[in-house]
């Protein structure tokens, strides 16, 4: 049985528009999804074109340019048709839209159609269209808003593969989940195909053997599995891990970023004794997190662990161009790292 229908179609209009989260989008006469972040975007008009469709099969779906709009089309495509079907117009390119656009769509607000729900996708990547924008989120039209911000930071990510799982009611462990995370720091696009592999694969909860199974080939989980043997000590076992990582193809880049993000975690953590919960809020982080670099911390001191930073940073720099041989601006840094001694000692 489908979901009962928002009941913002009727009655009075909001003072301020609601905010609606991209997992869970719901429909309204004017729908704007807002932000840079294409596949939550996707999900979101995905979401409510499913949703609309449950209730009424007969959905008729169109969709327009901002940016290449011929006069008349939104209210063509949003008026009732003969027998009454409920419309969905996706328009894209509303950053980039034409005069002509802007004009009908802002005008479109005083009188939505009813039995219409229209999608504005907005990137953010320029200040057009911003009249019909302040219009929209001020509750001219009785429209919602399904914000899609960029997600960049490690703990962004981490949220985005978790809520992947916990939507689907699948479980993972927490080492499972850093390491995918890991494994696709780069593409959310791949991270979110490979959480929905797994997801549809992996039969049972979801452990850190499954993850290296599907995806121990990835350079930033091999990166991973280097850093960890180092922060914990154990030198000879580091060497060996860096090296096999780069015969499999490693790119000193990202291997130094996964020292760098492990780091920059336990520095953070440093000193610390509030609650792993109470402290993960304050820094933005999960509460596994906090306990991982508490445990990485063992045996480390504040000289050690500034020593390993500029080690790191360095290195950093050494890969980026700034040395000829960055393999051993790597050993270099694993050394100082896994010894916690100054290079040479």
């Amino acid at each position: 049985m489908a979901a009962p229908r928002s009941s913002s179609r009727g009655g009075a209009k909001p003072t301020k528009i609601s905010q609606v989260s991209w997992r869970e989008p719901r429909p309204a006469p004017l729908v704007l999804v807002s932000g840079p972040e294409e596949i939550c975007a996707e999900r979101a008009i995905a979401g409510l074109r499913d949703y609309l469709r449950a209730e009424d099969p007969a959905l008729e779906v169109s969709d327009v340019r901002a940016d290449d709009y011929a006069p008349g089309t939104l209210l063509a495509m949003a008026s009732p048709s003969l027998f009454g079907e409920p419309r969905l117009v996706r328009i894209s390119g509303v950053e980039k839209c034409s005069d002509a656009f802007l004009q009908e769509a802002v005008s479109y607000l005083d009188q939505p159609q009813e039995g219409a729900t229209i999608v504005l996708r907005h990137t953010g990547a320029s200040v057009r269209g911003k009249k019909l924008l302040d219009a929209l989120r001020a509750g001219t039209g009785g429209g919602i808003e399904i914000a899609c911000p960029a997600i960049k930071r490690d703990g962004d990510r981490v949220d985005f593969a978790a809520g992947e799982f916990r939507t689907a009611k699948k479980r993972i462990a927490p080492a499972a989940l850093r390491a995918l995370v890991s494994a696709f720091a780069d593409d959310l696009t791949e991270l979110a195909a490979a959480c929905q592999q797994l997801i549809g694969d992996v039969e049972g909860d979801i452990s850190e053997d499954v993850v290296t199974k599907y995806y121990g080939g990835r350079v930033e989980v091999s990166a991973f599995v280097v850093a960890d043997t180092a922060i914990a000590g154990r030198y000879g076992e580091a060497l060996i891990a860096l090296r096999h990582a780069l015969a499999s193809g490693a790119d000193p880049v990202p291997m130094v970023a996964a020292f760098a993000m492990k780091l920059r975690t336990m520095a953070r953590v440093a000193g610390n004794r509030e609650p792993s919960r109470q402290l993960a809020q304050r820094l933005g982080m999960k509460d596994w997190q906090v306990d991982r670099a508490r445990r990485d911390l063992s045996g480390w001191n504040e000289r050690s662990l500034g020593m390993a930073v500029q080690a790191t940073a360095r290195a950093d720099a050494e890969v980026k161009g700034a040395a000829r041989d960055p393999i051993f601006a790597l050993e270099r840094m694993v050394t100082v790292i896994a010894t916690r001694q100054p290079f040479g000692e």
